[in-house]
């Protein structure tokens, strides 16, 4: 669907993907393994686009529901795959992914490896805070993972927030699985002091219009004590 003119969410590949159409394509997270199918058609039949038109593959942080498709997108379109250099080594497969502790960690540990397998891709970007990629500046705000961006768009004042928040329809909420809550306070901090007017995030609905006096409210509002955060 699109979400403002030139910025399209595609639907049913378990963890939000946007494309950003201009002259060039660029696709900001791939959702689950086995996704790319609806991808592509997605840019054939609804924006009359070739699959090599996409030119840059952007990765939110290194989890599956993000990544999952970049191996094969990058080979059906020929696009170059940027990612945050701390997140860089877990895509690629030279390092092991860090999981949360406590029973939520053992079965992202075990059980998603198991079932939803991807193949690890090389990046061809590595990412620093402040970089321009595509039009969109880098912002790193690690937390949910070490390596975890948001991507800012000063054409449509867009905020795309990866997992750092959600929306839901009625609450802001943090992403599950983080790693590090201080650092997560610290990255909620970072984006309030931007000025956006629509934040999308990797789940959830879009949170528009006025989303960053939104989220400056989210964060006065809540605070973190022994890592879990309150009123």
């Amino acid at each position: 669907m699109e979400i403002v003119p030139g910025i399209h969410q595609i639907d049913g590949v378990n963890g939000n993907c946007f494309i950003i159409v201009r002259d060039e394509l660029t696709l900001i997270d791939t959702g689950m393994p086995k996704n790319s199918t609806k991808i592509i058609t997605y840019i054939q039949d609804v924006l009359k686009r070739k699959p090599t038109d996409i030119k840059t593959i952007v990765l939110t942080h290194f989890h599956i529901d993000h990544v999952g498709g970049a191996s094969e997108l990058k080979k059906l379109s020929g696009a170059k795959v940027a990612i945050h250099k701390k997140d860089a080594d877990y895509v690629s497969g030279r390092k092991t992914p860090p999981v949360p502790r406590g029973v939520k960690g053992m079965i992202v540990k075990v059980l998603i490896p198991l079932f939803f397998g991807s193949r690890p891709v090389e990046p061809d970007i590595y990412l620093n805070d402040g970089d321009t990629i595509a039009g969109l500046t880098t912002l790193h705000t690690p937390g949910h993972t070490p390596g975890s961006i948001c991507l800012f768009d000063p054409v449509s004042k867009i905020l795309f927030a990866g997992d750092l928040l959600r929306f839901d329809g009625t609450n802001i909420k943090m992403g599950p699985l983080n790693l590090d809550q201080g650092e997560e306070q610290k990255s909620i901090n970072k984006i309030a002091a931007i000025d956006f007017d629509i934040m999308l995030s990797g789940h959830g609905i879009p949170l528009r219009p006025e989303a960053s006096v939104k989220i400056r409210e989210f964060a006065k509002r809540n605070t973190w004590k022994n890592g879990s955060p309150g009123k």
